[in-house]
């Protein structure tokens, strides 16, 4: 079984250009920090149906594959917040008030009052509207939020799992790095992936691809990767060549890499490794 890490973000105001997205480089930094890589990604609006089979997908995904999925966004209790209830939808279960998410809640409440200097009163309506935010599918667990106490949820689907936090960063990449941590820490690869590239200007990717094929097809658990530029202030025109994977594989790899270039009579610049 191979094991992938998706992510799903949730909200209008992403796909609007309100907010610019900062889930998606945050997930990889964290991912990579543990020698993981995050393997595919899906934006959606505030849409319940687009949501549903969003998380569908990422259901699936966890249940035939293993994959680790983390969502972010609209788990909140406004008109606009359908994550929740999309995700019951997409499990075919209902949503029931989590005992541990009730509990945090209330403590949360409790705490606000304290420092607004009022008394906690607990049928007030707010605050049993406040208590939709720990209305979960049937079977999740929660995950718990440093910030405010108010609880995310995950839900196991066979041997993978999909992971709601907030959207507000602040409360999520804690969250997620916590996830990370404390279910996936067998899953870590600190020095397990590495990447060598080369600056190869005046060429073309049509006319590497061959020298590309052949890198791939002789080293074993090395991918090979092209990123072209037109406009760099320092090479101009030009390709990050380079190869990524398990370390020693890479270290046999990237050599018959630049062997092949200089074949090519290619014009080179700075060597990088990450």
């Amino acid at each position: 079984m191979s094991i992938s890490f998706g992510l799903v973000i949730v909200g209008d105001e992403i796909l609007s250009g309100k907010r610019a997205d900062k889930h998606m480089p945050k997930v990889i930094e964290l991912l990579g920090a543990r020698g993981l890589q995050l393997a595919y990604a899906d934006y959606v609006g505030d849409d319940p149906a687009r949501i549903t089979a969003v998380l569908a997908r990422a259901f699936a995904a966890a249940r035939n594959s293993g994959d680790v999925v983390f969502s972010c966004g609209g788990i909140g209790a406004t008109p606009d917040d359908h994550t929740r209830q999309c995700a019951a939808a997409a499990l075919d279960v209902e949503l029931a008030l989590h005992p541990e998410a009730e509990r945090l809640i209330r403590e949360r409440m409790q705490d606000i009052a304290k420092e607004q200097g009022v008394p906690y009163e607990p049928d007030r309506h707010d605050n049993i509207h406040r208590l939709n935010m720990g209305m979960f599918p049937v079977g999740a667990a929660i995950i718990p939020n440093p910030y405010n106490k108010i609880p995310g949820f995950r839900v196991q689907a066979g041997a993978g799992a999909v992971h709601f936090v907030p959207g507000f960063p602040v409360m999520a990449w804690p969250m997620v790095e916590a996830v990370l941590d404390t279910h996936y820490a067998h899953l870590h690869q600190k020095s397990a992936w590495t990447e060598k590239s080369v600056i190869v200007m005046g060429s073309m990717e049509a006319a590497l691809t061959p020298l590309m094929l052949a890198i791939e097809a002789g080293h074993s658990g090395v991918k090979v990767f092209s990123l072209p530029s037109v406009d760099h202030p320092d090479y101009g025109r030009h390709i990050e060549l380079g190869v990524k994977g398990a370390p020693e594989a890479v270290n046999a790899a990237f050599p018959a890499l630049l062997a092949g270039l200089h074949a090519f009579n290619a014009k080179l610049g700075p060597e990088l490794v990450r």
